[in-house]
């Protein structure tokens, strides 16, 4: 297992909070290896629900491997300025 620090934000809160997942700064232990993907299912999420990932707060694919330590940040869609939505979208796989 490995220690992350988890956020969210707007309505992935309330579908979080129902599931009793912490997500405002909350301390976490996950599986290692896991990346944003896998992640995402673990919280019980869908790829949908996520359009990006913050990583110690740098937007990173979802096919980044979280790592000890790390600070991670779900954005729901239409979280972010449509221009870097774009580039999240072209880049987020």
């Amino acid at each position: 297992m490995i220690n992350i620090i988890f956020s969210a934000f707007s309505f992935l809160k309330p579908k979080l909070k129902e599931k009793n997942i912490e997500c405002s700064n909350s301390k976490m232990q996950i599986p290692e290896n896991l990346t944003v993907i896998h992640f995402i299912e673990y919280l019980g999420l869908s790829q949908e629900d996520v359009e990006a990932v913050f990583i110690n707060h740098k937007i990173l694919p979802k096919n980044t491997v979280i790592k000890d330590e790390d600070k991670i940040a779900l954005v729901p869609p239409g979280g972010i300025p449509n221009h870097i939505a774009a580039y999240v979208g072209k880049n987020n796989t």
